[in-house]
């Protein structure tokens, strides 16, 4: 069976409505890729970034917009057993995968082996915008999809008292000339796991080797939390996530732009 060809038939066909068309919508609304762009595509060996390999791959095919796209992983000290997966799964669905080695797991235990999810989401982010200036990129593109896009919003109110979701594009403060976008903006996760169990892509999710073990993650809880919800509001997702985009300044008390902060009676 031919893995990548079938895979991108489900994607303009079969799940057309489900992720193709999103998937244009983010690219337009968001005016995430313009002419002339090289966009590096930040590959973790999960479902997420491997689906949106795929559609960039196929986007370059179609006359919406001429760019360059580059297939990079960050290989930050994966077992070999998550190695192997990864450089596999790219070759089934005909990923020209391009593997950078850096010791991401190793600095993260030595400095931070209680708590080592945030600094490495940190490092491996600066290291990307590294990797994406070196191949003469433009733009990093993530895999992040709606319901990250809820849930950051989420965890940010719970556990660090701001409202703040995540950007369907951001101009990097410390790389010129270098953006982060995220086009799988509109996309559900149950429909990107329901393209890669059609197509048997089993992915790799955190590979993350000093975080193995640990109990559920806050993400986690609130993903369930989102789940619970939704079982007597079904929309109750649809609601978070427009919620960022009506936020109204005459009733809230206090907001910050620019590092900057203000008050509504300023």
């Amino acid at each position: 069976m031919d893995v990548a060809k079938n895979f991108q038939k489900d994607l303009i066909k079969k799940y057309r409505k489900e992720l193709w068309s999103p998937f244009i919508k983010g690219i337009k609304e968001f005016n995430l890729i313009e002419d002339g762009d090289k966009i590096m595509v930040a590959i973790s060996g999960g479902k997420d970034s491997l689906l949106l390999a795929k559609m960039l791959e196929e986007l370059t095919k179609h006359p919406l917009v001429d760019f360059e796209v580059v297939f990079v992983a960050m290989d930050p000290g994966y077992s070999k057993f998550n190695r192997h997966k990864l450089e596999e799964n790219a070759k089934r669905l005909n990923i020209d995968l391009i593997i950078e080695d850096r010791s991401i797991f190793r600095i993260v235990e030595k400095k931070a082996p209680d708590y080592p999810c945030y600094l490495c989401a940190r490092m491996r982010r600066g290291i990307l915008y590294d990797i994406a200036q070196s191949h003469g990129c433009n733009k990093v593109a993530l895999g992040h999809h709606f319901d990250d896009v809820i849930e950051t919003t989420l965890l940010n109110m719970f556990y660090a008292g701001t409202f703040k979701t995540m950007l369907p594009k951001i101009k990097s403060d410390n790389y010129e000339g270098l953006s982060l976008i995220r086009p799988l903006y509109f996309l559900r996760e149950q429909d990107i796991r329901r393209i890669m169990k059609r197509n048997e892509i089993d992915t790799l999710d955190c590979a993350c080797s000093v975080a193995a073990g640990e109990t559920a993650s806050k993400r986690g809880e609130v993903k369930a939390l989102i789940q619970t919800l939704k079982k007597d509001f079904e929309d109750i997702d649809k609601t978070i996530f427009n919620a960022a985009r009506n936020v109204n300044l005459d009733h809230v008390i206090g907001w910050e732009k620019d590092g900057k902060k203000y008050r509504f009676d300023d």
